[in-house]
């Protein structure tokens, strides 16, 4: 098939954390293919993404997640108009694997380099299920390392209103599933058994935070599950592990959904988007759902294959960067701590 000059296809390259993932995305909306190799099984006996173990995994699957997302695509590199890549946040060594791939292929092939904010790929993946979806909106992204509120003006371009003080949402999700044996990935599984749980059976806290009404605090919750769980051992009290999931989730859910929905209004925005891994979680979609409809808001949410990490997302964000003119050299570095809104 002969691509049009006016079609803009991008081979897109996630490595930042535990899934090698590589895609090829026409025009920014369409998804010619995405290809993700997940270790997850890999890092479950350990009971967390081990960084050197997971560097060395990129290594042995970039290759091959490439092409096959080129083989999917039924296009060659000959079809390629550039290359995007995560570059940050994320495992240092993980990043690194893929900004390399994608310098060498771009050097190899004389294609422009564009590197791409792994949470701006995040909120991407909004717009490529939702056509009609175009900022400005307001969008929540919570993720295993990432918890910010914030107005995304144009693409690229975001106002954040809140961020975590201390743990991610989905740091906490982890934490509480390990206290109370359910494993690794934790997120899933407090989802899963948090379904046989009354919601209401415990009344664990939800943090205020005075001078910053949009910030987002989970390490006081996730402590009092802590504590909880040694108070019901020490009085020989029993334990009821999906109450526990069911209002651990409820605690967090709600402070997600209230903050999202105030500053919607506050900002009056319409449109309200969620992003990152915890945005797959079924308690927190259906409560957003409601609270945006009570508030008269329109409320997007990726497919779930789109809420954890892929390339699709970054495919997406890099084709927007791309239109715009952003460009890397090859002294493209990965940066472990990348701010939102960082170049």
């Amino acid at each position: 098939m002969e691509k049009q000059k006016e079609d803009i296809v991008i081979l897109a390259i996630e490595s930042s954390c535990d899934e090698t993932a590589a895609a090829v995305v026409r025009n920014g909306r369409e998804i010619c293919s995405n290809i993700i190799s997940s270790q997850i099984e890999l890092h479950k006996l350990y009971g967390g993404v081990v960084p050197e173990i997971a560097s060395r995994k990129h290594i042995e699957k970039i290759n091959q997640v490439i092409e096959e997302a080129l083989e999917q695509a039924e296009v060659t590199l000959d079809d390629i108009d550039a290359v995007g890549v995560t570059y940050g946040p994320g495992l240092v060594g993980a990043l690194l694997v893929g900004v390399a791939e994608a310098k060498a292929i771009a050097y190899a092939r004389n294609l422009p380099l564009v590197g791409v904010h792994h949470i701006e790929g995040h909120v991407s993946a909004n717009y490529i299920e939702h056509p009609d979806l175009e900022p400005p909106f307001m969008c929540l992204i919570v993720s295993g390392g990432h918890t910010h509120l914030v107005i995304v003006k144009d693409y690229g371009e975001f106002e954040i209103l809140g961020r975590t003080r201390d743990d991610a949402a989905g740091e906490a999700f982890d934490k509480v599933a390990r206290a109370i044996g359910l494993g690794y990935p934790g997120g899933p599984k407090i989802d899963k058994l948090a379904k046989e749980g009354n919601p209401d059976a415990i009344r664990f806290p939800k943090a205020k935070i005075e001078d910053g009404p949009y910030d987002f605090s989970f390490s006081g919750v996730k402590s009092a599950v802590l504590n909880h769980l040694n108070h019901c051992r020490m009085q020989n009290l029993e334990i009821i592990d999906a109450d526990i999931a069911a209002s651990f989730q409820k605690a967090v859910v709600d402070t997600l959904v209230e903050k999202a929905v105030k500053a919607a209004r506050e900002y009056k925005m319409d449109r309200l988007a969620i992003a990152g891994g915890v945005a797959s979680n079924g308690s927190l979609r259906l409560a957003m759902a409601e609270a945006c409809e009570k508030a008269g808001i329109r409320f997007y949410y990726p497919s779930p294959v789109f809420c954890t990490d892929n390339a699709a997302m970054i495919g997406v964000a890099a084709y927007y960067e791309y239109i715009k003119g952003t460009r890397h050299g090859w002294d493209l570095n990965a940066v472990p701590n990348l701010k939102l809104g960082e170049r």
